[in-house]
């Protein structure tokens, strides 16, 4: 998708009915599925804010920004992510948690970037956060620099999300659970799957 066809789009972005649930649980692993609201609640979750950042690449395709987290001892080790996370005190709302912790993990500005709209909240039963995640963009490709969180960027065309043939699944051995069948999304050789493959399900949708 040229950029400058994404940005005529934002406008019908910004009031389209989002899919909600109903596009997440195509992405979602099974261990999702057991979790209704009301045991949500019972969970009493943590807050977070993720990005999705939108932006042109040197061809002015458009693109968003993955990262792939650090290796470490905890339960996301390793695994593909938007920029994001917890909530602070001095946070005035998630838009801002998502901005902040963009800003620290991957180095973008938050005056940089223009919101477009929040998305569907998305339950992550592992670390028990609620992670609200907000579509953005800007006009041109930013500078990254990334922080200890963050092993690297992962930069995907719109094009390919929306291609069906990258949808797939695998079989993991995580820290919570052992040779489980979950959807993903398989694209430049990276498998996408839990959290992040059940936003990208719902903004798939909304894109298309």
């Amino acid at each position: 998708m040229n950029f400058i066809d994404f940005t005529k789009k934002i406008n019908t972005l910004k009031n389209q009915k989002l899919g909600g649930l109903n596009a997440q649980f195509k992405m979602a692993p099974k261990l999702r599925l057991k979790y209704d609201q009301d045991k949500i609640a019972a969970s009493k979750p943590r807050k977070a804010g993720v990005l999705v950042l939108f932006y042109p690449n040197i061809k002015n395709e458009t693109c968003f920004l993955l990262t792939k987290r650090a290796s470490y001892n905890g339960t996301h080790s390793a695994q593909i992510s938007f920029p994001g996370g917890k909530t602070e005190k001095s946070d005035k709302n998630l838009q801002e948690t998502a901005l902040r912790e963009t800003l620290e993990e991957v180095g973008v500005q938050p005056l940089s970037v223009k919101i477009i709209r929040e998305l569907t909240t998305v339950y992550i039963p592992p670390s028990n956060f609620l992670a609200t995640p907000f579509l953005g963009f800007v006009n041109e490709k930013p500078t990254l620099i990334l922080n200890h969180e963050v092993e690297k960027e992962i930069e995907v065309l719109v094009s390919d999300l929306l291609d069906d043939a990258n949808i797939s699944a695998v079989t993991l051995d995580t820290s919570y659970m052992e040779k489980a069948e979950v959807p993903c999304f398989k694209i430049n050789n990276h498998v996408i799957w839990g959290a992040t493959g059940m936003m990208l399900s719902e903004i798939k949708e909304l894109l298309k």
